[in-house]
């Protein structure tokens, strides 16, 4: 009979065969273009050290698993009924202090002498991405509701904001809450016809809304662009203050009106600080509906609707609600991204969007906002660290993420505390 041991090692040997197999087309084989043709280059060595990655890491893998199984079997079982306990003033406490860091490092990012332009550009992708995922993490984290195809809300904003402005003048301002209200309509109109639906069919639903949505924006050229997009979108304006050198006309620049000698890092800065104003109003937005009956109706259908049904909670009205919370803060992160870019074409609107905002979501914790502002961290600046290893920084990406799942299969911030708590007393009498 085979050891433990025996069986690891064989399944270890075994990954690391597939791994090669499959290394070979992606890593074995280099095309290179000369003035004969392409001439294909082989790597072996590079297939064996995948292989041998494989190999060793599989077998810590599973050594670990196997050490955690027995440290979990040796721990004393609680009786039936009884939850560990837990320190929730505790976590309230370093959950706030770990709020009030990210904030104020936030707000003084760009004061800081390390700040430069690319240091504004990733800042401000991060902070759009944290909208996107909040804007997710009220269908998914607390309402329960899989949707695969937010980033059609996320081009309906976008697309929104171009429409409006470049067809009847209006201003960044004006657009953006028009923005968002667009987007939570088409939220609504989405979250009618299946609200019957749970699991995997409403992943297949919401995921064939994504992408009609992209279609539609792809082939209605006469009102969308087609594949050449919409250009010419206006910059968002400080009071009527431009941050051009060379303002359009009926505006004033910045750099005019308040003497500063002109830099094209104002204009980011200023991005980056509309970006962190939405961020902090959503936040604090969400939290307070989370407080408020609706909120509670999201956490409840997430974890039982037959039983929200018993108690008295409208399942049909939580859902249109979560979707259109949800929709609309997809449509101001639509709306600052058109912004952001002066143009919006079908191609920034993709799957792999929607895949990026649920992986967010997912590896922050479910429901957990703190959560999807770390996951964003790393969604975000992981590939722009990985940018040295060139053709390979999307298997590090890869190899990072399946870390993470491992190591935390129920996010980041999987444990937080509680909205509403009955006090020891209460606890006591009931």
């Amino acid at each position: 009979m085979a050891t433990p041991i025996q069986n690891h090692i064989k399944g270890s040997v075994i990954a690391a065969l597939v791994a090669m197999v499959l290394a070979v087309p992606f890593i074995g084989l280099h095309t290179i273009s000369t003035d004969q043709g392409l001439v294909v280059h082989t790597r072996w060595e590079w297939v064996f050290w995948s292989g041998l990655i494989v190999l060793v890491g599989s077998f810590l893998l599973t050594l670990a698993r196997e050490a955690l199984a027995t440290r979990r079997a040796r721990k004393p079982k609680l009786a039936a009924g009884t939850k560990p306990k837990r320190d929730d003033a505790l976590t309230a406490r370093l959950t706030k202090g770990f709020t009030i860091g990210i904030v104020l490092f936030a707000v003084t990012l760009p004061f800081m002498p390390f700040s430069d332009r690319y240091i504004m550009d990733v800042g401000t992708t991060v902070l759009i991405y944290v909208l996107l995922g909040m804007g997710l993490n009220v269908t998914v984290g607390l309402a329960g509701l899989l949707d695969l195809g937010f980033v059609a809300f996320y081009a309906i904003g976008a697309y929104s904001f171009a429409i409006l402005s470049t067809s009847l003048g209006l201003n960044f301002w004006v657009c953006l809450p028009l923005s968002g209200l667009i987007a939570a309509l088409f939220g609504v109109l989405l979250s009618l016809p299946i609200l019957r639906l749970r699991g995997d069919y409403l992943a297949i639903v919401t995921l064939g809304f994504g992408e009609i949505t992209r279609i539609v924006i792809l082939n209605w050229q006469g009102f969308t662009g087609g594949p050449a997009g919409i250009s010419g979108i206006p910059r968002p304006t400080l009071f009527g203050l431009s941050f051009d050198r060379k303002p359009p006309e009926g505006l004033t620049s910045f750099h005019e009106v308040t003497g500063i000698t002109f830099s094209g890092e104002h204009r980011l800065i200023f991005l980056y600080f509309i970006a962190l104003v939405l961020v902090l109003v959503a936040a604090w937005v969400i939290n307070r509906l989370r407080a408020l009956p609706v909120g509670r109706a999201w956490e409840a259908l997430r974890e039982d609707e037959i039983a929200c049904r018993s108690l008295g909670i409208n399942p049909t009205a939580s859902k249109v609600s979560a979707y259109a919370v949800g929709g609309m803060l997809g449509g101001f992160a639509g709306c600052f991204f058109a912004a952001r870019q002066g143009f919006v074409s079908p191609e920034s609107f993709g799957f792999i969007e929607s895949a990026l905002i649920l992986a967010i979501v997912v590896l922050g914790g479910m429901g957990s906002q703190i959560g999807v502002v770390i996951a964003a961290l790393f969604i975000v600046l992981l590939p722009e660290v990985g940018r040295e290893f060139a053709d390979f920084r999307m298997i590090v990406f890869g190899i990072a993420m399946i870390a993470i799942m491992v190591w935390r299969p129920g996010g980041l911030l999987s444990q937080r505390v509680p909205t509403i708590r009955l006090s020891s007393q209460k606890g006591e009498a009931a």
